[in-house]
C-alpha cells in the first residue's frame, strides 16, 4: 500500500510538472512568433487622427464641367478632354505629407503650374477657391488671395508644377512639413502658366485655371 501511494504521488507530481511546462510554452508563444516576424494584428490609426493626418486621393479623365465629373477642363486647347489626372496626398508618421500628381495626355513638352486648392472643382475654375495654406495669410481675402512669399510658398502651400514629355505625360512630387486634420483641401488646379511665380506681390500666381481634379478622403 505504501508503494502504491508513493507511485500515485510520483505520477501526480509528474503531470503537474508537464502542465506547468506546457502552460509556460503557451504563454511565450506570441513572443516567439514576434521574433520570427509574425506579430498579432494591431488596430490601425484612424485616417483622421492628429498623428496620421488625412489621406486624400483623386483620379479621373478630363471632361467638360458637369455636376458628376471629378476631373474637368476649362480650356480644352491646353488641357484636352480625355487627358488623365491622378493625385494622392499621403500623410506620414513624422508629421509630413507626400503629394504626387500624375498626368497623361496634356500638351507635349510643356510646363503647367499646379496647386492644391481649398474647395472641390465646380462649373468654373474659380469654384475651387484659393490655395490651401497650412498657415493662412491674415491679409488675404477672397477678392485678393495671398501673394506674400511668407505664406505663398511651396512649404506652406502644395505646389506640383509639371513639365510634360513628348507624349504629354508627367509626374510631379512634393513633401510638405504638415498633415491635414480638421481643415482639408478639396482639389488640385492646373494653370496655364508654365511655372508658379515666387516674387513678392506675385507669389503663388500662375495664370488662368485650365483644369481641376477633385480630392476625396480615403
Amino acid at each position: 500500500m505504501r508503494g502504491l501511494t508513493l507511485g500515485n504521488s510520483y505520477h501526480t507530481a509528474w503531470w503537474r510538472l508537464i502542465l506547468t511546462v506546457v502552460g509556460a510554452i503557451v504563454a511565450l508563444m506570441p513572443v516567439g512568433c514576434a521574433y520570427h516576424g509574425v506579430t498579432m494584428p494591431t488596430p490601425s490609426a484612424s485616417s483622421e487622427s492628429p498623428t496620421s493626418g488625412v489621406f486624400l486621393f483623386g483620379s479621373g479623365t478630363l471632361t467638360a464641367p458637369n455636376p458628376t465629373s471629378k476631373a474637368m477642363t476649362y480650356n480644352p486647347e491646353l488641357a484636352p478632354v480625355g487627358a488623365a489626372v491622378t493625385a494622392a496626398l499621403i500623410p506620414s508618421s513624422d508629421g509630413s505629407t507626400r503629394a504626387e500628381l500624375t498626368v497623361s495626355g496634356l500638351l507635349p513638352n510643356r510646363g503647367y503650374a499646379a496647386h492644391v486648392h481649398m474647395k472641390a472643382c465646380g462649373a468654373t475654375g474659380e469654384a475651387a477657391g484659393p490655395h490651401y495654406q497650412n498657415r493662412m495669410d491674415p491679409a488675404a481675402t477672397p477678392q485678393a488671395p495671398s501673394t506674400n512669399p511668407e505664406y505663398a510658398n511651396p512649404r506652406n502651400e502644395i505646389w506640383l508644377d509639371l513639365h510634360t514629355d513628348d507624349a504629354g505625360d508627367s509626374t510631379s512630387r512634393s513633401t510638405v512639413p504638415f498633415v491635414f486634420s480638421d481643415r482639408v483641401p478639396g482639389s488640385i488646379v492646373i494653370h496655364e502658366a508654365m511655372q508658379t511665380e515666387t516674387a513678392p506681390g506675385h507669389a503663388g500666381q500662375a495664370g488662368a485655371r485650365i483644369a481641376c481634379l477633385t480630392l476625396s478622403r480615403r
